[in-house]
């Protein structure tokens, strides 16, 4: 996993939903402040809702601190449209099937699930400078206080 104060490559591509729409950007160009990214498994899943609309009970704040706030899974940006209206998500949500953000962050892990073993993203959260420094990192996402844990962080950088 990358660690706090190394610069990630941001050069890399995916979609995203922002305001309802799809887009496709370079991560870079996501970086135009301070930005939160919480990586998650899948739509429609409990925990993973858990984490999700946590953050968007809470995205204000983080707006008014400075920071951007970005949700990272492998879902498509139709899944992602009807997500975000169905839970009232109000931040970004990025397509990401390729897991082309755990690799650039070293977060890919090893994974068991009904017996058998694959790797994929942990569920984890950044917190990222706008030119790609690793500012904090949380390793193991609480899903029920993801947006209590990223305050904390975001106090003590502030």
């Amino acid at each position: 996993m990358i660690r706090k104060g190394t610069k990630m490559d941001t050069d890399f591509s995916f979609k995203v939903v922002k305001d309802g729409a799809e887009q496709e950007v370079t991560f870079s160009e996501l970086l135009e402040k301070p930005t939160i990214v919480s990586v998650y498994m899948k739509n429609n899943t409990s925990s993973c809702d858990r984490q999700t609309v946590d953050l968007a009970e809470h995205s204000d704040w983080f707006e008014k601190k400075g920071f951007n706030v970005l949700a990272i899974s492998k879902d498509g940006c139709r899944s992602h449209q009807n997500y975000a209206k169905k839970h009232g998500i109000n931040y970004m949500l990025a397509s990401d099937p390729e897991y082309k953000f755990s690799e650039a962050t070293d977060s890919i892990i090893e994974k068991k699930m009904y017996g058998k073993t694959f790797t994929g993203p942990s569920r984890s959260a950044f917190v990222i400078d706008t030119d790609g420094t690793i500012l904090d990192v949380i390793e193991k996402v609480d899903t029920k206080a993801h947006a209590e844990e990223l305050k904390a962080l975001v106090n003590e950088l502030n």
